[in-house]
């Protein structure tokens, strides 16, 4: 049973008991991610992430990693679309310490120009290792939005722009950190083993003198699907085969569930498992790629507000016409439009997918990251629980549907271009 309660400064708060369980884990949600940071301030949300690691008022850099790992524990955080992550799971005798040391750095992080100007150093480093100096890096969540979206913040490269990065200062962490870390605008999730009356007495004394903030208004991102298809392509000078990326509008979660849900099944019909349909075709029968891959959600389902993206990615050999590839996952989507999986098809899908979700879920760590996600974006952590039996229950007629809905609308498409580009 999920337990729900706001605090006076406006910090939300949601319990999740799990007496299974030997372990306890807290997570920081703050509403802010990608498309809320700044224009001309590119990264700006993954930068501070970074800066949220660097001490306290209370404690210096470090500190906080030493009393994690010291009690056996294991810590992260991470930038995303909408919402910015924090989160430890520790031995459950250590549940005050990971409430402390989170309620710590969100009260008050240490700013300091050294801190900012390292951690810049430091984003910089990790976009060379993960994106300009690697094999598709960026590939697709980077590269494909640009092409099928037009305004900032669904277009731009929230990991971040070096010469953006580079003039960020003091004043504008300070005002990010006002603005959008305001306990208003975040919620704390607590999930393992726990009492839920001590739990809350916790989060109360740590969390409840926080000072209340404004809450930040978040503006709407929804923007006009394309009226055409849309096509733009990119050097990667690492890239040993030439790559493409199709882009579709989803329907939006927060409205129409069941439509989404259809499009993360019709991912699932055309790329998951060896007899998946593009599998099955492209890779086996016309030998057109060596790799392909659909999903819904830009980064990862379920995983951002409106709106969000279905993609279909494919790694080809540089004799084969991306054209072909292209053309060949359309005749897939129009089959299944006229007909829809069968249901032997559709049911080893549905079975493939809440597998994969039970598993995952069994670990504190991912259920606790995925309630405490759902909660923030859509007000209901409950659709993590949920998602099994609704699943089951999409019909082929709902995957047919989803499959015409991405042949009636606009598109991108990126293709990526081997050996052509500069290192960084």
């Amino acid at each position: 049973m999920l337990h729900r309660t706001t605090l006076a400064n406006g910090l939300r708060v949601l319990l999740v008991p799990d007496p299974a369980t030997p372990v306890v884990g807290v997570a920081v949600h703050v509403d802010v991610g990608f498309r809320s940071e700044p224009e001309g301030r590119t990264g700006f949300a993954h930068l501070f992430e970074h800066l949220m690691f660097q001490g306290s008022e209370s404690l210096e850099k470090l500190a906080h990693f030493r009393h994690v790992q010291g009690s056996g524990g294991v810590f992260n955080g991470s930038t995303h679309q909408d919402y910015t992550d924090y989160f430890e799971v520790l031995p459950a005798a250590a549940l005050e310490r990971a409430l402390f040391l989170e309620a710590d750095r969100l009260r008050a992080p240490k700013l300091t120009e050294e801190n900012l100007r390292n951690q810049v150093d430091v984003v910089k480093e990790e976009i060379r290792l993960n994106v300009l100096n690697r094999p598709y890096g960026g590939f697709p969540w980077i590269l494909l939005p640009p092409v099928l979206y037009d305004t900032f913040p669904n277009a731009h490269n929230g990991y971040g722009d070096f010469s953006e990065l580079e003039q960020a200062s003091l004043d504008d962490a300070a005002a990010f950190f006002d603005t959008y870390y305001a306990p208003s605008n975040a919620q704390v999730t607590v999930a393992g083993f726990l009492d839920v009356d001590e739990t809350l007495r916790l989060v109360e004394k740590h969390f409840g003198d926080i000072p209340a903030r404004p809450t930040p208004v978040r503006p709407s991102f929804a923007e006009p699907v394309p009226g055409a298809e849309r096509r733009r392509s990119v050097p990667d000078a690492h890239a040993p085969l030439p790559a493409l990326a199709m882009g579709f509008r989803l329907p939006d979660p927060a409205t129409d569930l069941d439509g989404y849900l259809a499009h993360m099944l019709l991912a699932s019909v055309l790329g998951e498992g060896e007899a998946a349909r593009l599998q099955r075709r492209l890779v086996h029968a016309d030998g057109l790629v060596t790799d392909i891959s659909a999903a819904a959600g830009l980064m990862g389902s379920l995983d951002a507000r409106d709106p969000d993206t279905f993609t279909v990615t494919a790694v080809h050999p540089g004799a084969v016409d991306p054209d072909r590839v292209i053309t060949a996952v359309d005749e897939e989507l129009d089959k299944l439009a006229a007909q829809g999986p069968g249901a032997d098809e559709l049911s080893r899908q549905v079975a493939r997918w809440s597998a994969g979700a039970h598993q995952e879920n069994d670990r504190v760590m991912y259920r606790m990251l995925g309630l405490g996600a759902r909660e923030l974006l859509y007000g209901r952590a409950e659709i993590t629980d949920e998602l099994p039996g609704r699943l089951a229950a999409v019909t082929p007629a709902a995957v047919s549907a989803a499959a015409a809905s991405l042949r009636g609308a606009g598109r991108g498409v990126l293709l990526v271009e081997p050996g052509k580009g500069e290192n960084a």
